[in-house]
């Protein structure tokens, strides 16, 4: 596999105009993004009086699409113009994320949460294929690692400014600043010249061209390790952030503060794995860093399940994090590099469609499957999971390159 020998720093793709006001676009976005899900939470738990899996259908219509309209999605995104795509996206979220402020109805915010994500589907693998139009092949992993920051930034600092904002003013203070956002970002991509024509295909090709992407996956053993990676290391997160409310309650037996400093916890390994990976990469091949990270990922949830004390959890849920951005920053990165162009778009959004699908199924399954066997042999269960695939991975991985290597 041919890898980048040097990757470059996030100081030298920042001073990459393009990829300044991409990132700029992706803060300003994201936060609105969690600004607007945590106030319709909010609104749907203290104002509405939902019950659980009302307060539940509201993640689970936010992530559906994305499992649903992914594999469709990036059919269109590799034949549309790409900076036509990304701006519509940004314009027609805009426009919905405001009628929130006019909708009481609980389905209805359901109806408009689902068409959001929906359109999501197209504007994410548009920008990861902006991406790798804009950036030099050696600066993808620290460009990746800027999104991603801006993602776990947002999380940390959005739940309890979304809180406030509810408190002091209203909901709708987070929905007028998640519609300006998109109108933002529509106007920063404007800017951008993304020299990438999109493809003449034939209207009736439209399966043609799923097969030809999901084939593409099959045959290619890294991109298919990676998936399967980051699909699983996201179903471990998932039951984590659907159990760990419980955990803390009844294994540890702490209080709603802890639950919170937890989940921080996470964001902020991710935030630290994200500095610490462009220096990784340039000694360690990129494969091996996703191997890594699941194999850590599987330590830090067996040491939340073997030892239950509050220092071990919270040493869990750290390196879980710490962990977590190797696979997802390295495996999006792989999937750019490796990924022939005109591809790119079907892969990046069948990517799409098994991440969310595993966060919504682990939504559905996590609960049902503690009750049974218990939360902390639900943890061992996950543990060995991940770490089996990262060994599977380290393996086979190497083999299937030395095997590329002999026939090319």
């Amino acid at each position: 596999m041919a890898t980048p020998a040097t990757p470059l720093s996030f100081s030298d793709v920042l001073r990459l105009r393009p990829v300044r006001r991409l990132w700029i676009a992706q803060i300003v976005s994201v936060f609105g993004d969690f600004l607007a899900v945590f106030a319709i939470i909010a609104v749907v738990t203290f104002k509405l009086h939902g019950t659980a899996t009302q307060v539940a259908m509201v993640l689970v219509s936010f992530m559906a699409p994305m499992a649903i309209v992914s594999p469709l999605a990036g059919v269109f995104v590799d034949r549309w113009h790409l900076k036509r795509t990304m701006i519509a996206s940004d314009l027609i979220r805009g426009v919905l994320v405001l009628a929130l402020v006019f909708v009481h109805d609980l389905y209805v915010i359901y109806v408009i949460l689902f068409t959001m994500s929906a359109v999501s589907a197209f504007f994410i693998p548009a920008q990861s294929v902006a991406v790798r139009t804009l950036v030099p092949m050696a600066g993808l992993m620290a460009v990746n690692g800027l999104m991603s920051q801006a993602q776990q930034g947002s999380m940390i600092v959005a739940p309890s400014v979304a809180g406030e904002l509810v408190q002091l003013v209203s909901a709708n203070a987070c929905f007028l600043y998640d519609s300006f956002s998109f109108f933002f970002s529509a106007a920063l991509v404007m800017t951008l010249t993304i020299d990438r024509q999109a493809l003449r295909t034939e209207p009736g090709a439209l399966l043609d061209s799923m097969r030809q992407g999901f084939g593409f996956i099959f045959r290619h053993s890294t991109i298919s390790f990676v998936i399967i990676s980051m699909t699983a290391g996201m179903f471990a997160m998932r039951c984590f952030g659907a159990l760990l409310s419980i955990y803390v309650r009844d294994v540890l037996h702490s209080t709603s503060a802890l639950f919170g400093v937890l989940n921080t916890l996470i964001g902020v390994g991710m935030i630290v794995g994200t500095q610490l990976l462009t220096r990784f990469a340039r000694r360690i091949p990129q494969q091996n860093l996703v191997v890594y990270g699941l194999a850590g990922m599987g330590v830090a949830v067996l040491t939340t399940a073997a030892f239950g004390t509050i220092a071990s959890t919270a040493a869990g849920m750290l390196l879980l994090g710490l962990c977590a951005s190797a696979i997802f920053i390295t495996a999006t990165t792989l999937i750019q590099h490796e990924t022939p162009h005109e591809l790119l778009g079907r892969v990046m959004s069948c990517l799409m469609s098994l991440v969310a699908g595993s966060q919504v199924i682990s939504m559905f399954v996590a609960g049902p499957v503690a009750e049974k066997i218990g939360i902390p042999s639900l943890y061992y269960g996950s543990a060995a999971m991940l770490v089996g695939i990262g060994a599977v991975g380290y393996f086979k991985l190497p083999k299937a390159e030395r095997e590329s290597a002999r026939t090319g």
